[in-house]
């Protein structure tokens, strides 16, 4: 008899790859379009929900949510829109490579959160990872901080800061699943998506951005952009991920930012040594090792 599952589970996992290969490239779109960062994150998100808003519409799914789920989608679009208000200004400190390793700390931040807010029972394996993905950290950019560029420690806090807003904007979307799991999670990210372009088409004029795109080659790549990382990605991502087995994901998922770094190298020529490859290769074992499920 043939056995189906398993053949399933394998396409599954090359669907969860290409979505995080396809995610990958975010950070070089947004180092390769002429303009400001939060201008490229609010057509991100706005291209990105009218493409899902049009397909959710042509296949006839709903897009009302409960009160609570609303709410909480809500709330996601504005940590998102956070999220990347930070990312897009890491990217262009630090490069695509560093800023979505970085990024990748919500592991952290999550797993802590558990630990703290939905009492789960602490792993010895967070209180390795922890401490050895810093410890990448400082291999990748040097133990001397007060010696670095001012620019390049703020990309660095971005970062960072990019870890704890995804994780809460992960957190969000979860409540919104919780209070209402019927629906589509393509129309959460639809409803996620405009409320996060409205909180960033209110900050633009603030920090002195223009939502003005200066010619026709920027609205093509920032609409490639959405495509590819606000849409398919995800839809393959999210797709996947209840067919994959738990202890795989975390490693598959690892793509996305191991071949950002590969993509900082090889597009924008980031000099690359050997201390800065084991920081890497250390903080990314961290990460996966954070992200094991218990």
């Amino acid at each position: 008899m043939t056995n189906h599952p398993p053949v399933s589970a394998a396409r599954a996992t090359l669907r969860l790859a290409l979505g995080a290969a396809m995610i990958s490239f975010a950070p070089v779109f947004v180092r390769l379009v002429d303009v400001p960062p939060t201008t490229s994150a609010f057509y991100r998100v706005l291209f990105g929900g009218v493409i899902l808003g049009v397909w959710l519409v042509a296949s006839g799914q709903r897009l009302g949510r409960k009160r609570a789920a609303t709410l909480a989608l809500l709330l996601a679009g504005a940590l998102f829109a956070a999220d990347l208000f930070v990312w897009h200004r890491s990217i262009w400190y630090v490069g695509p490579g560093l800023s979505t390793l970085l990024g990748n700390f919500q592991v952290f931040v999550l797993a802590v959160v558990g630990v703290v807010f939905f009492r789960e029972k602490a792993r010895w394996e967070l209180a390795v990872a922890i401490p050895a993905a810093f410890a990448g950290l400082v291999m990748i950019v040097g133990p001397d901080w007060s010696g670095l560029d001012a620019d390049y420690r703020l990309g660095i806090i971005f970062g960072l800061l990019t870890g704890v807003f995804y994780a809460a904007y992960i957190l969000a979307l979860r409540r919104a699943r919780l209070a209402d799991p019927e629906p589509s999670p393509a129309g959460d990210l639809a409803i996620a998506s405009f409320a996060c372009a409205l909180c960033l088409g209110a900050v633009a004029p603030v920090t002195g951005e223009s939502l003005v795109l200066p010619h026709a080659e920027a609205a093509g790549l920032l609409a490639s952009y959405a495509l590819v990382a606000q849409v398919l990605g995800w839809v393959l991502i999210s797709g996947a991920l209840s067919r994959v087995p738990a202890s795989r994901v975390g490693l598959v998922l690892l793509l996305q930012p191991t071949l950002a770094f590969v993509w900082d190298v090889w597009f924008f020529d980031r000099p690359f040594s050997l201390r800065e490859g084991a920081g890497a290769a250390l903080t990314l074992a961290a990460i996966y090792l954070g992200s094991r499920p218990r």
